[in-house]
């Protein structure tokens, strides 16, 4: 099916109030894009945080009447200078598979892959996790993902108890059972994402060493390992209760931290434990160590 689309240009102000004028006139979708590269990394719990500079962006069928979308536009008070606007066709194309086409294993360290399961696995001699997108967030594909299971590649997992702190996808506790870890506790706020867990770690025939728990859920127990890839706030704000989950001289990974947020959150986990050297990829940072005995 074919598609056309109009971008407006507006500010956060008024990027809602053109999304309902958008939705009132026909369109299929309406996107809200950063117009001035200028991303927001991390809103507060709840908060729908819009760019300064938006681009509104709303999807039409092909046959659909752009001059009437605009003569509606037109009669709103802050069109009354014109309307900044842009009217695009869209490729009839088959987007699912055209986004496939793109997505591909992925090595992470000297042993680990992560694979599509659309696609050939790569090594079958090497620790293959076959996770696909989902609802919840972890493919990979994102520096902080990686930086996390480039962790766990270099480490020994053998026999351990791991936690995945925000498990989301599962794919850093399906990933660290691949690796050895004899036992992984995902824990998550969002009970669609402890649903995926257990899919994946179903599909990778691992979901007998995956347990998931909502924290208020969670038993007592102290693992050997703990690995949190969420957001700098937080792991800040949750220091002592990601570090209360870990025994004495465990080994912790931290991730979701902007370069800039990195030593805020060195300073409050080196007061507990021994810190490694931070490790970068693009903007992003893992903050690695092992707890104090």
């Amino acid at each position: 099916m074919a598609w056309i689309q109009i971008r407006i240009n507006a500010t956060k102000q008024h990027a809602e109030v053109i999304s309902d004028y958008l939705m009132a006139t026909g369109a299929a979708s309406v996107t809200f894009v950063d117009a001035k590269d200028t991303p927001i990394y991390e809103p507060k719990l709840g908060e729908v945080t819009l760019w300064a500079n938006t681009t509104v962006i709303g999807l039409y069928e092909a046959n659909h009447d752009m001059k009437k979308v605009l003569a509606y536009l037109e009669k709103q008070q802050q069109f009354k200078d014109g309307v900044p606007h842009k009217i695009e066709q869209l490729e009839d194309k088959d987007w699912v598979r055209e986004w496939m086409e793109n997505f591909h294993p992925i090595q992470f360290g000297e042993k680990l892959w992560i694979c599509p399961s659309w696609r050939d696995v790569p090594d079958p001699s090497a620790v293959n996790v076959m996770l696909d997108p989902g609802v919840a967030f972890g493919t990979g594909t994102h520096a902080t993902t990686a930086l996390c299971l480039r962790w766990l590649d270099s480490i020994d997992l053998s026999g351990k108890t791991v936690v995945d702190f925000g498990c989301g996808s599962g794919i850093l506790g399906i990933a660290a059972i691949k690796l050895g870890a004899k036992r992984v506790i995902g824990i998550d706020i969002d009970p669609q994402a402890l649903a995926a867990s257990k899919d994946n770690a179903e599909r990778n025939q691992v979901a007998d060493q995956l347990e998931v728990y909502l924290p208020e859920d969670q038993p007592e127990f102290e693992a050997d390992i703990v690995i949190a890839n969420i957001l700098a706030e937080p792991l800040r704000e949750l220091h002592q209760v990601i570090l209360g989950l870990l025994k004495p001289s465990g080994q912790f990974a931290l991730s979701g931290i902007l370069e800039e947020q990195a030593e805020s959150v060195r300073t409050i986990y080196q007061q507990f434990a021994t810190l490694d050297d931070t490790q970068i990829k693009g903007e992003w940072v893992r903050v690695s160590g092992v707890k104090h005995p």
